[in-house]
This record gives C-alpha cells, structure tokens and sequence, in this order.
C-alpha cells in the first residue's frame, strides 16, 4: 500500500522557516512585487501564528510544504468573522490548484467552527480580484480601506 503523499494539516511552528521562504518568493512576485526578505516574512508569519485567534493550513505535498493560508478570528456583536492575512504558494509549484484547495479546506474548516464571516484584503488589480469571487467573496460595499503612512 503506498502512502498519500499529499495533504491538508494545520500550520505548525516546526515549519515556519518554510513559511517565510514561500511568502518571501510568493510576495516578491506578480502581482505584488513586494520586496520581501525570507527572515522578515519568518517574523511576520510568527506574529499571525502566535495570536491565540490564529487558525492556519499547510498544503503538504512529497513531504515538502508547498503553500498555506493563515489568518485570525475576531468576535463581534453579530458573531465571529475570520480574516484571511495571508494565502501563499510557493512559485514553484503555482498554477497547480494550491491555492484553490486551500481555501476550499479553510471555508469548510471555517463554517464547521461557527465562523460567521471571512474577510480579506488583496490587489485591486490582475486575477486575485476574480480568484477569490469564485469562492463567494464579493467587494464590501458599506466599507471602505484607509491607511495612511507615518
């Protein structure tokens, strides 16, 4: 009998070097091209982690990680949302569906948890608009995005 050599399983700190290397090469590309260096995204996905709200997946294929998504949840007075901080596939194996098993896993996981809402940010512009409209997502329309710089 040969063993499933690809899975879905929670985030695990004993992959965090891991993480940071896939959201360094998966930010510092198309769309984004943010210049990301792999010790400061291994900072930034620690943080996500160790919020005590922290849910996340890693995409586990040959024994290798290959992506994850991590966010947070937050209650509010109509129940608990959760907020997608971060979707990341390793270049090298983008375009292969990760990402889309991910989220379907995450949605799944989310709802059977009692979640009321996700939510995200992502580019305005190229495809992640269109990606994440298949999973439902819909721009929100009584609220808005302001940020300013300091």
């Amino acid at each position: 009998m040969t063993e499933d050599k690809t899975k879905i399983q929670l985030c695990s700190m004993k992959h965090l070097d891991e993480y940071g290397r896939i959201y360094a090469a998966a930010f510092s590309g198309e769309p984004w091209n943010d210049p990301w260096m792999p010790g400061d995204a291994v900072v930034h996905v620690k943080e996500l982690l160790e919020s005590d709200q922290a849910y996340g997946l890693e995409y586990v294929t040959g024994g290798k990680v290959a992506g994850f998504v991590l966010g947070t949840s937050m209650l509010f007075h109509y129940g608990r949302t959760f907020e997608i901080n971060d979707l990341a596939v390793d270049p090298a194996f983008q375009n292969q569906g990760i990402a889309k098993k991910l989220m379907e896993t995450l949605l799944s996981d989310l709802k059977k948890q009692g979640i009321v809402g996700v939510h995200l940010i992502t580019a305005a512009d190229a495809f992640l608009p269109e990606f994440y409209e298949r999973f439902g997502f819909q721009k929100e329309k009584r609220v808005i995005l302001m940020g300013r710089d300091l």
